[in-house]
């Protein structure tokens, strides 16, 4: 067998998919095609108020199957809300599920999809250090995701994601068989999202698509055997091509989006960007901002963003990975000028323009980010300089993410990018 020192092989997956105007109708012949007699749909509050469960509740009973609702989920997941859902669904006797909403109901009913067919500590799964980062033991049920937000990309990904409130950081859980079985994504049901929603949910679509495309590369990392390969191998050449296209229709539409909800050209676009980037990240992962978002959402104290639940704190997820985006990229611009020159461009190539080349994509995003009302860096979030070391502890703890860097992300660079990150403007 030939020996290599690096690796020379990456690995590509990606959920199966109906995607238009219209999908959703169809969702009850899709449950049928999976044999399942009893469905669990899980949602939250917000969603199912909008009726979008029981139109699959309904959909599902015309073609024989007994679907129920659990509309529980916590918007960002928490290692709590996780299991309060699993705790629901453990003795359900669920042939298959239905995940409707955002990245929190999807990683939701991942999770509880693994618990309730191998069940153990929650932590026996999480990514290490964290947790012990144990494989599931055989296949899950099928998962259907129905997406309602343009944003994770979680009904193409193998990770779920929470908050671990007690250690104050986020983490989560990553392994191929948590893909779902099939996306069912109809840009219908994102026309009633609210502007601040629209704008949060689109950066993490951004954040995916650029730290997936500037990720280290596969074939820059030590050899793996084939039981030890990761679902997120480094940027490779088929995940490029799906981002640079998340790019260049988020360049098109997400200001469209933002300003005008009934946008349906718009709302397409950005739900097939949201889709892209998930392909893209779901197999080449993500790095910096992403690293440095979980402990920026784990230690919120008092920030309550608009248009979400004003019922407690929260930093959304995609507020959490931009503001720290421009020092971030500015940080690893030196790793592959041309990728970051190309993704400025794709994003707004006459903006670009204007500032030299290692400012070009920190321009654009500080550009994006001011049109479309997102906070000011750290401090509009509620954090101070003084804040900073506890971030940074936050983030080195994210070694599956900094792993990911092209470049090495000390505690030195890390803290570099926390403080720059205070104000982006």
């Amino acid at each position: 067998m030939t020996q290599y020192h690096h690796e020379t092989v990456f690995t590509w997956g990606a959920t199966p998919m109906k995607f238009g105007a219209g999908a959703l109708d169809e969702i009850g012949f899709d449950l049928g095609q999976f044999g399942a007699d009893r469905v669990l749909i899980v949602t939250d509050p917000g969603v199912n108020a909008l009726g979008i469960p029981e139109r699959i509740r309904e959909a599902a009973a015309r073609e024989g199957i007994d679907a129920h609702v659990y509309d529980q989920v916590h918007i960002e997941p928490t290692d709590r809300s996780l299991l309060e859902a699993v705790e629901y669904a453990k003795d359900g006797r669920w042939d298959a599920f239905v995940a409707v909403g955002g990245g929190s109901a999807i990683d939701t009913a991942k999770a509880v999809n693994l618990l309730t067919c191998y069940p153990a500590d929650l932590f026996d799964y999480i990514n290490k250090p964290i947790g012990k980062g144990l494989a599931p033991p055989g296949p899950l049920k099928p998962l259907i995701a129905v997406p309602t937000t343009a944003g994770t990309g979680a009904e193409t990904t193998p990770a779920c994601i929470a908050d671990l409130l007690d250690q104050k950081v986020k983490s989560g859980i990553s392994h191929a068989r948590l893909r779902p079985n099939l996306a069912v994504i109809d840009p219908l049901v994102t026309l009633t999202m609210p502007p601040a929603v629209t704008a949060a949910s689109g950066f993490d679509v951004l954040c995916h698509a650029l730290e997936s495309y500037t990720a280290r590369s596969f074939s820059s990392q030590p050899r793996h055997t084939p039981e030890s390969r990761v679902p997120y191998c480094g940027a490779n050449p088929i995940s490029d091509v799906w981002c640079e296209r998340a790019l260049t229709l988020l360049g098109r539409s997400f200001r469209r989006a933002y300003l005008n909800g009934d946008d349906l050209e718009a709302r397409t676009d950005m739900m097939l960007a949201a889709t892209f980037a998930g392909m893209g990240f779901g197999n080449a992962g993500v790095h910096l901002p992403h690293a440095c978002s979980y402990p920026i959402a784990g230690r919120v104290r008092d920030y309550v963003p608009a248009d979400y639940p004003p019922d407690e704190p929260l930093v959304p997820h995609g507020q959490s990975v931009c503001v720290t985006a421009p020092a971030a990229f500015r940080f690893t611009y030196a790793t592959a000028p041309e990728r970051h020159r190309r993704a400025a461009d794709l994003l707004d190539p006459h903006g670009a323009s204007r500032v030299e080349p290692g400012e070009r994509l920190p321009s654009v995003l500080v550009d994006l980010m001011r049109d479309l009302d997102v906070p000011n860096g750290t401090a509009a979030l509620g954090y101070t300089e003084a804040d900073t070391p506890e971030l940074v502890s936050g983030a080195l703890r994210q070694h599956r993410l900094l792993r990911g860097s092209p470049r090495t992300a000390d505690a030195a660079a890390l803290e570099n990018i926390f403080r720059a990150s205070l104000r982006n403007w």
